[in-house]
């Protein structure tokens, strides 16, 4: 549900990620906040070039060489990770406290090294384990996703994508991270095998605890997974709410367009779709973002709407002015 709370894993205030190019300064990240709860997980959905992955390299500071802005405040467990230098960062946060799995297991794992010593070097550098303990902790990690332990010696090439996805979850678990970022773990998968990858992180979500960030394009089955919902458009999010409202009813004529398109097991309705493209991050424009696009833009939609809070949810659209009440960043919340 988006409300504002004191309890929470992360807290993203304000955060910029721009980046400069032969063709200027793209705007991949603009001025975005959200709050992830206890024991929650928050998916983040939108077309591709939304923003959504260059999000998550915000929050892990995976950054290229081409960063021309990069500024706000990350709070994990209330301590701003944003303000550590790089160093401390990559030793105390990084795959200690948050970490990531990748949206190809294969380009996450190295082809020559044997997995058990993959996913034992993390503990050994952050965690100060031997060898030995370290090939243990995989060992138990192992079992828990459904691995067999003799996979530990084997190359990644040796092991299916569902086997090697389910490998790179029992790396990103070793350390037992507060948080971890899933950046479309399952779009390379088949039906069946994305329905066991989507069990194993809901087992590991209510029996361990851990906090969830979940990018993808697959809103069938982060449905199966979310908490709160997070759609993002041209660089910023547009609405935040609870999965159960969201599912049955968006608000953000985007996000009811969004899931227009996704076909429904039982719906008769006939899918719809998105007409034309999202604008240019090079240079956005200073109106709504979607208002080209969007069947329901009126006049005001000339100005840049602020978040407005609708009952429990944020929406930035301009329809919900009356009904609404206009949001103070710190308040812009999904938990």
């Amino acid at each position: 549900m988006a409300h504002t709370t004191d309890t929470y894993v992360l807290k993203a205030e304000d955060v910029v990620l721009y980046f400069q190019t032969r063709r200027g300064i793209v705007q991949a990240v603009d001025h975005v906040d959200f709050h992830l709860g206890e024991n929650r997980a928050v998916v983040i959905i939108g077309e591709s070039g939304c923003g959504k992955t260059s999000l998550t390299r915000a929050i892990l500071r995976l950054l290229p060489r081409n960063v021309a802005v990069y500024t706000g405040r990350i709070l994990l467990d209330g301590e701003d990770i944003m303000a550590l230098d790089d160093e401390t960062f990559r030793t105390q946060v990084r795959w200690r406290k948050i970490t990531w799995v990748p949206q190809a297991a294969m380009n996450a794992l190295n082809p020559v090294v044997r997995i058990g010593d993959q996913i034992a070097e993390p503990l050994m550098l952050h965690l100060n384990m031997t060898k030995a303990e370290a090939i243990e902790r995989a060992q138990e990690m192992f079992r828990y996703v459904g691995v067999p332990e003799a996979f530990l010696t084997r190359y990644p090439f040796e092991l299916s994508g569902g086997m090697r996805q389910r490998a790179a979850i029992a790396m990103a678990l070793v350390t037992n991270p507060r948080l971890i970022v899933l950046d479309e773990p399952t779009s390379a998968l088949d039906v069946l095998t994305q329905a066991n990858i989507m069990n194993v992180l809901k087992k590991i979500k209510w029996e361990l605890g851990v906090g969830y960030i979940l990018i993808t394009h697959d809103v069938a089955t982060s449905s199966e997974l979310a908490d709160d919902v997070a759609v993002m458009y041209a660089g910023q999010i547009v609405e935040m709410a609870d999965a159960e409202a969201f599912f049955k009813e968006p608000l953000h004529p985007y996000a009811r367009l969004l899931m227009a398109s996704v076909p429904r097991l039982y719906s008769t309705e006939n899918l719809q779709f998105i007409p034309g493209q999202p604008p240019s991050l090079l240079n956005p424009p200073t109106t709504c973002r979607f208002k080209d696009r969007c069947p329901l833009a009126f006049a005001k939609c000339e100005q840049d709407p602020p978040m407005f809070r609708v009952g429990d949810r944020l929406v930035k659209c301009w329809l919900f002015e009356q009904e609404g009440q206009p949001v103070v960043r710190s308040e812009t919340t999904v938990a």
